[in-house]
């Protein structure tokens, strides 16, 4: 019965995750596109200084506060006194905060891109995507984040079968 569970929980977080990561994805290559080979002309509000450090300085500390925000919620699964159910469910929810705060930086940079023009915010995707590839929920990750042991590392492991 647990692993049916474990499962559905695991199920509905791939999904959810990678829907998140493709949505942005059309909105950064064409943003990128149109930086690098401007064949339109959009008719876009113009660029103040401001406006472009704002955003740069707002999506760094996005990135570096996506990591803190993760691990912050991760460290309540560490708890022994927990279920395994539990302690997946703890891992699902930090890490759909986690894409949801990657999709936010990802629509916002490539916004920000096209305004802009301004490389640095393609370097900002850049690191966002690796994060969302290294941060995309799999069974071994599971394991490894929350230091699974014994029966639980093995239920967990059987995720990585398809049925």
């Amino acid at each position: 019965m647990e692993i049916t569970e474990l499962r559905k929980i695991y199920s509905k977080l791939e999904r959810n995750t990678l829907i998140l990561i493709a949505i942005p994805l059309p909105f950064f290559a064409f943003a990128y596109l149109y930086t690098q080979s401007p064949v339109m002309e959009l008719n876009l509000p113009q660029e103040n200084s401001f406006w472009g450090g704002f955003s740069l300085t707002f999506l760094i500390t996005l990135l570096a506060g996506h990591y803190f925000a993760f691990h912050s919620k991760l460290g309540k699964a560490k708890s022994q006194d927990l279920e395994i159910n539990q302690k997946v469910q703890i891992y699902a929810d930090a890490t759909m905060l986690r894409f949801w705060f990657l999709f936010g930086i990802a629509i916002w940079g490539s916004f920000s891109l096209m305004i802009t023009e301004n490389p640095m915010f393609t370097i900002v995707l850049a690191i966002n995507l690796i994060f969302a590839s290294l941060g995309k929920p799999s069974p071994d990750r599971i394991v490894r984040l929350l230091k699974l042991k014994g029966e639980e590392r093995q239920q967990v492991e059987e995720l990585k079968k398809r049925i």
